[in-house]
């Protein structure tokens, strides 16, 4: 076997011998369309890279992320070795394989990725990740490099040609690449040229192995066996869905994209897939956001649920029981705002000096500080699902019930008191009138199961909490001269957190306090439908630097002006909405001033708040 050893770290820029068309160092953000494998994802650019790969699951270290770094993150690049081509990209319909197109006028050319879910006859997940080319018109030519840059660029490998490919070693991880298409080794990579005829095709086939496993050869009835299985997995899980309302095919792309977002080991939903992806180019606000956030529960169960997903919303809502028996086990007091996909707590933020960030926006960050942060909605978020889960046929068990009131009753002795809030902000703890929303939201929905169900628990001492919070919020939350709620107490800063007070049931969406509000909000928070979470400068986070327009709050927009009866306003701004989608359906966490995507890609909070807008706006339109 011929074998090539790295000397050194992954610092070298790929080989760029094919002449194809010059890539930008780095592509837009919304320029990616998503693959998964339910414990994976990769970005696959419209020119045919892969630049973001992480393996064997979401919060491992990355094998490829030029998305971060051009230079030395590492790539998976399949492009024809021509000039003047262009690119499209699309999936096949009600599935997660994604084909990207290339025209020219010389042939058509295109790439289906695929990543085939875990199978029940599999003794090991083995995280395949297909790569099938295809000559749809005239001779093509392609390049193929593979260049994988083990734990996050840091990590020196070797790589070996075998019978069927390519063996890459790392410390911690093997990677096998499967082809039947000449390769050669050109400085510690992979590279092949490939020439088809129309009809004709080649895969390449990248998976984990194990030590001492030899890459498993692919034939082309082996690829398209796979390739017709993931297909009909899609398929079959999105017949589940009962959503059939004006904005159908929004709505599907965003729950396959929660689904691809989904740890199938234990059901929790990863924020987003990446990590350090700029809210504002050239800022310091990038963030690892490949962790399960507890307040997306209520979200995520609320979206799943409305669809018709109840096997997932049961799986997160074991995830999110787990995290109450550990934290009633260990007598330890709050739950985290966070946690690992598989449960555990510790989550070190660290940077990555090595990696110059996307465009530049340093720095790079693994793992996520805000983890410590006392955040009291959680608690509001928690018990919200537990309600809608007992709504929806999922009810809360004995056992189950005893640990929440115990959590219950920590936070009635702890709500009055100051936190970082629903934003994270690292600029000291204030009286947030979002979380005290929220804590008045636990309180009130433990009671409305308790009633539901005939469950035990103290009724009269909760109603007097539930209704102390709620007077206390009326009396500091109100601004008088404003005429709004604020964002805290003793401010006159305004919040789109507060957008979730009619959404929770906490005011009446017509009240007049309400729409005075809403108005306050038109006004200083939102630039033609597109929501800002508050004004950086009026009230300073402890961050430098300022952010984008935040795409979860103008969906938070559009059901709160659906919910206030204000319905061509709220079409008018879902709409627009729909159209700072990218070209796959997909978004970013935000949105800049020109329409760009920015931030962590793509992003549950948004999809699902897509999915609730969608469903109240049509239901209310009729």
């Amino acid at each position: 076997m011929a074998r090539d050893v790295r000397s050194g770290p992954a610092t070298a820029a790929v080989s760029d011998g094919a002449r194809q068309r010059p890539r930008a160092r780095y592509l837009p953000i919304a320029e990616h369309g998503l693959i998964g494998d339910l414990h994976t994802v990769a970005l696959v650019g419209t020119d045919g890279t892969i630049d973001w790969y992480c393996c064997p699951r979401f919060d491992a270290p990355s094998v490829f992320a030029s998305v971060l770094d051009a230079e030395r993150g590492g790539v998976f690049r399949i492009s024809p070795d021509y000039e003047g081509w262009s690119s499209k990209q699309l999936y096949l319909p009600d599935t997660n394989i994604l084909i990207t197109r290339f025209l020219m006028p010389r042939g058509v050319g295109e790439v289906q990725d695929f990543m085939p879910p875990p199978s029940t006859v599999e003794s090991a997940h083995r995280h395949r990740m297909i790569r099938r080319v295809l000559a749809v018109r005239g001779d093509m030519r392609f390049v193929v490099d593979v260049a994988p840059r083990f734990d996050y660029a840091r990590a020196r490998h070797e790589v070996a040609l075998t019978p069927h490919g390519a063996h890459f070693y790392s410390p911690g991880l093997e990677l096998s690449l499967s082809t039947r298409c000449p390769i050669e080794i050109v400085d510690g990579d992979v590279r092949a040229c490939v020439t088809l005829r129309a009809g004709e095709t080649a895969a390449f086939v990248l998976e984990r192995i194990e030590p001492g496993q030899l890459p498993v050869p692919y034939s082309d009835a082996d690829i398209a066996a796979a390739f017709d299985s993931t297909a009909q997995f899609w398929r079959r899980w999105l017949r589940r869905s009962r959503y059939a309302g004006r904005w159908r095919e929004m709505v599907h792309r965003s729950a396959l994209t929660l689904k691809l977002l989904t740890y199938a080991p234990t059901g929790a939903i990863v924020a987003a897939p990446t990590t350090s992806l700029p809210e504002v180019l050239g800022g310091a606000r990038n963030w690892d956001y490949r962790y399960t956030w507890m307040r997306d529960s209520a979200f995520t169960l609320y979206a799943l649920l409305r669809l018709g997903f109840t096997e997932e919303a049961g799986a997160f809502m074991n995830w999110l029981e787990g995290r109450v028996r550990d934290a009633a086990a260990r007598e330890s007091g709050p739950l985290q705002i966070m946690y690992g996909i598989d449960g555990r707590e510790d989550l070190p933020e660290e940077e990555l000096s090595h990696l110059e960030g996307y465009m530049g926006s340093a720095p790079v960050r693994i793992g996520n500080g805000a983890a410590t942060q006392l955040q009291l909605d959680i608690y509001g978020e928690l018990m919200d699902s537990l309600y809608l889960c007992n709504k929806y046929g999922l009810p809360v068990y004995h056992d189950g019930w005893i640990e929440v009131t115990r959590t219950l009753e920590w936070l009635m002795g702890h709500w009055d008191q100051p936190d970082e809030g629903i934003w994270e902000t690292r600029g000291g703890r204030r009286d947030y009138t979002h979380s005290r929303l929220m804590c008045w939201v636990a309180v009130e929905r433990a009671i409305r199961i308790a009633r539901q169900r005939g469950l035990p628990c103290d009724i009269p001492r909760w109603s007097t909490v539930r209704d102390r919070i709620y007077r206390q919020i009326m009396e500091r939350g109100w601004h008088p001269s404003l005429r709004a709620f604020v964002q805290h107490y003793d401010t006159d800063v305004l919040d789109a957190s507060v957008l979730l007070m009619p959404l929770c049931k906490f005011v009446a969406p017509t009240d007049p306090r309400w729409i005075s509000t809403l108005d306050a909000i038109a006004a200083e928070l939102v630039s033609d439908s597109l929501v800002y979470r508050y004004n950086v400068d009026a009230s300073p986070d402890g961050l430098a630097g300022r952010e984008a327009t935040f795409s979860m709050c103008s969906f938070w927009w559009v059901e709160a002006l659906t919910r206030a009866g204000r319905l061509d306003e709220a079409r008018l701004a879902f709409e627009k909405m729909l159209g700072y989608a990218n070209h796959v359906g997909l978004y970013s966490e935000e949105i800049g001033p020109t329409g760009e995507q920015l931030g962590n890609f793509p992003q549950a909070f948004t999809h699902l708040a897509l999915i609730s807008a969608a469903y109240n706006l049509d239901r209310q339109l009729g």
